[in-house]
Parts: structure tokens; sequence; C-alpha cells
């Protein structure tokens, strides 16, 4: 048995990706989560989705770093219907604060997913469309899949990562963690 723990949360949105905050956010340390585990990156509070946690700090930064490629897939849904060039754009890498982007896969979603409602609800305008888009790094800047789509004219209104390396969300419910082995992750 490992002397490490590995855990995945599925992050509610509005939740900081951190155990202490200011008075009257909302912090890990309302879930429950084991004493001593700390995120494996961040989701910023604006997102939702899988969160890794871990007290192996070697096996935290082995798959953060970007020289190993690990992948990381976010469900995203923008303002507008993006179209083939916008897509590709994305995929070869955009500029966002003096920094491009490295190559990353993207691709329109032709169904909407089955997701939890979010609270509150996304913003909906009468006048402009939605679109679900995929989109699946190897490397986590702060806000940088919003950031890509709004370089490219989509903004993001909801955002949910769905894995990371090999491991899925899959079913696991809003606010709720399960303990999970490193293989099923790397």
């Amino acid at each position: 048995m490992s002397r490490f723990r590995y855990i995945a949360f599925h992050k509610p949105y509005g939740v900081l990706s951190q155990f202490t905050g200011e008075a009257g956010q909302r912090t890990l340390a309302e879930f429950g989560l084991p004493s001593g585990v700390y995120a494996a990156g961040r989701l910023d509070k604006d997102s939702e989705g899988l969160l890794v946690l871990s007290d192996d700090g070697p096996f935290i930064k082995r798959l953060l770093d970007p020289d190993h490629g690990h992948a990381r897939s976010y469900l995203v849904q923008v303002e507008g219907v993006p179209q083939a060039q916008d897509l590709k754009r994305m995929s070869q890498g955009v500029l966002i604060k003096g920094y491009r982007t490295r190559p990353c896969r993207v691709a329109l979603v032709p169904d909407p997913p089955s997701l939890e409602p979010r609270d509150p609800p996304i913003r909906a305008r009468k006048s402009i469309p939605t679109a679900w888009v995929r989109v699946i790094l190897n490397e986590g800047k702060n806000r940088q899949v919003r950031r890509m789509t709004a370089a490219v004219g989509y903004p993001t209104l909801r955002l949910l990562r769905d894995s990371m390396g090999k491991l899925p969300l899959g079913d696991l419910a809003q606010g709720c963690w399960r303990e999970i082995r490193r293989q099923d992750i790397l």
C-alpha cells in the first residue's frame, strides 16, 4: 500500500482550489478532504470539474510539468459558435499576455454534455448562440483556456475539467471526492 494519498475531487463552481481564503470565500476545507493533501494544480474559482489532490510532492510536480505531456481535458461552453479556422488557430497556439500557448487539441462537441446545473446558471442571451468545445492541453497557465477562447473571439461561459492524465471525472458528483491510486492518473 502506498504511503501517499491520491484524491479525485469534483470541484464545484465558486470554490477556490485551496484550503484557506478570505472571509466569505468557499474553499476546499468545507469538503472533508484528508489532512495533508493539496491540489495538484488549480482550477480557478469560476471553473469546475476534476481536481487531483495528493501529499506526494514529486508526483504533483511531475503531473504538472508540461515537459512530461500529461493531458488535461476541458469541456468549454463558449459564447458564439467557433468556425473551423478559429479552432485551428487555438490548436496551433495563441498569444496571451506575451506568451504563446503550446499546440493543443481543440474540437467542437456536437451534442451538449449532460452536466449538473450550475449555480448560478450561466448568462444566456437570446440573440447569441452558444457552443461546446473540447480543449486538451499539456500545460496549464493561469486561466489559459478562458484566455485562449477569448483570444479567438469566443468568451468562455462555463468550463469543466473532465480528465487529467488517464483519470476521467466520470460520474463523480459535484463536491464529492474519492481515493484513487497513482496509476489511475499516470
